[in-house]
């Protein structure tokens, strides 16, 4: 039983299984009143659900060779199992019975044995990028490599800043311009090579290090996006094609204090006054706020409360750039009728994700004029959704950050156990270690996929959903991969001279931002679940 050939047909009735789980779940949850009053169920459904949807672009990969078929079986059969556990006990709530897995038990049994998975060590699968995308894989690993690893740890263990010659490289690379169309200066030709180009090229540079390579082009992605959905021409004209090439750099400012993924109900105001508005308030994980040119700010302007997120529209903030130790700007309102103006920055200390630097933001009186409200007049109240548009593509960005981190991890466990020798063999001969680096490069692949396949599903207009999904299931492996792989290195793991105890704690992060894990199953996931239900 070491070695059982893949068997697909057996796979893919162990999703279908799954799938139906799912479904029964979502209506047995609409039965006993809804996501709020089951949130321990609904966060668990969530979570299978999009365990469920990456095992399902794991079949599809799996007919393309016999390794990609045996990854492919590895992981449908780890995503059963790990159903399996959210199920027992609480089978009334998932509308099953005790004996809901019966039927995919012996594929289950046979692709989770030990030996086998052993067995596959070191059999990681090729991608099956079309030669473009190589291309772009190639280009952007090669920079990573060559430019961002070399500065990855000093700049982790000093919480330096993200050296220039980077930035510089990744603008004189196109990395900037991937989502910029080509009539704005960028590259995007309006297809399907628009979101996988992006996904690619960002889990190269997140190998290299998230911190100060990966989540670069974050920002400028959720900027161009918003000014792409609700920007005016003039405005699509003045900031796009700057973006493209890394002259301007941004930065959000969404999150408050009090309000973190309840954006709906965030107080920062925007109040009208002669020639533009006056920003008064606090924001607080502003990601690159001292370095960006522009923040992309969401406020209230509309100071009826009881409006939500329908009195919220985005403003994009000119800014002078700032020392990442924290800044203070005053603003000079050259005689104009108003007080003077203030912003300040304070960085916020972090234990992992460092050269971008966060902070948290005060404004006082900062004045933004009337072109800098995206859309002008027809962008009044419509903030939530533009800010939307950018975020529902960056949890597809940070599904291939994840996706990044974890191969930086997984070739460092990889490394590492093929030259510690332990009781006189190298521990990757062990059983034990050989099942871990497999189980993390089947969870590598099957994500990756999933990834790809969002991308082209957003490209067509769809994939909203399956976006989330990608990045609530990824982000969660990401731990666990990071994890085994410091585990792997034993006490090493734990000292900073090698670099997976970076990834261990950056990967922390990648469950928070974007979305944080709990409200994105709950409010998102969940919640489109159960509407389709």
């Amino acid at each position: 039983m070491s070695d059982p050939p893949p068997d697909l047909s057996a796979a893919a009735g162990a999703v279908d299984l799954a799938e139906d789980v799912v479904s029964r779940a979502t209506k047995a949850l609409v039965q006993q009143g809804g996501v709020d009053a089951n949130q321990t169920v609904a966060y668990d459904l969530a979570h299978a659900a999009s365990a469920a949807a990456t095992a399902r672009a794991s079949l599809a990969y799996g007919t393309r060779g016999e390794t990609e078929a045996r990854l492919a079986c590895a992981f449908v059969a780890d995503a059963v199992a790990d159903l399996a556990t959210r199920v027992f006990g609480r089978e009334a709530a998932w509308g099953v019975d005790d004996r809901w897995m019966a039927p995919a038990g012996p594929f289950v049994a046979a692709h989770r044995e030990p030996a086998y998975l052993a067995s596959l060590c070191g059999r990681e699968g090729p991608r099956h990028l079309d030669p473009d995308f190589e291309l772009v894989a190639e280009t952007f690993h090669r920079f990573a490599e060559q430019q961002v690893r070399p500065h990855a740890e000093h700049v982790h263990r000093t919480n330096g800043d993200i050296p220039e010659e980077i930035i510089t490289g990744l603008g004189e690379l196109g990395a900037f311009g991937l989502s910029v169309p080509e009539a704005y200066g960028g590259f995007a030709t309006g297809g399907e090579s628009d979101y996988l180009g992006m996904v690619v090229a960002t889990e190269e540079l997140s190998w290299g290090s998230l911190g100060i390579g990966g989540s670069l082009i974050t920002r400028p992605e959720i900027l161009t996006r918003a000014l792409l959905y609700g920007g005016t021409e003039e405005q699509k004209h003045r900031w796009l094609p700057r973006l493209a090439t890394g002259e301007l750099l941004a930065a959000v400012a969404v999150t408050e204090p009090d309000f973190g993924s309840d954006v709906a109900g965030v107080v920062t105001s925007a109040t009208p006054v002669e020639g533009g508005w006056l920003i008064n308030g606090v924001k607080t994980w502003s990601t690159f706020a001292a370095r960006a040119d522009l923040l992309m700010l969401l406020a209230r302007t509309d100071p009826d409360r009881s409006q939500g997120h329908r009195g919220l529209s985005v403003f994009v903030v000119d800014k002078p750039r700032g020392p990442g130790a924290g800044f203070l700007f005053h603003q000079d309102v050259g005689g104009a009728p108003r007080p003077a103006g203030r912003l300040e920055g304070r960085p916020i200390d972090t234990l992992g994700y460092r050269g971008m630097h966060s902070y948290e933001l005060a404004f006082e009186n900062w004045f933004v004029p009337e072109d800098n409200l995206v859309g002008r007049d027809d962008g009044l109240g419509r903030g939530f959704y533009l800010q939307m548009q950018g975020f529902e593509n960056g949890r597809l960005q940070t599904a291939a950050r994840a996706v990044g981190v974890m191969q930086a991890a997984y070739e460092a466990a990889r490394d590492y156990a093929a030259g510690r020798v332990v009781f006189g063999s190298p521990i990757i001969d062990y059983q034990l270690t050989r099942t871990k680096l497999t189980r993390m490069a089947v969870l590598i692949q099957a994500t990756r996929q999933f990834s790809y396949q969002v991308a082209r599903l957003m490209a067509s207009g769809q994939g909203m959903l399956e976006a989330s999904m990608v990045k609530a299931y990824v982000c969660r492996a990401a731990e666990w991969v990071t994890r085994e792989a410091l585990q792997i290195h034993g006490g090493m793991g734990y000292a900073e001279e090698f670099p997976v105890s970076r990834y261990f704690v950056d990967a922390r992060v990648l469950s928070i931002f974007e979305g944080a894990d709990e409200t994105l199953a709950l409010k998102v996931i969940a919640r489109k679940l159960l509407e389709g239900a």
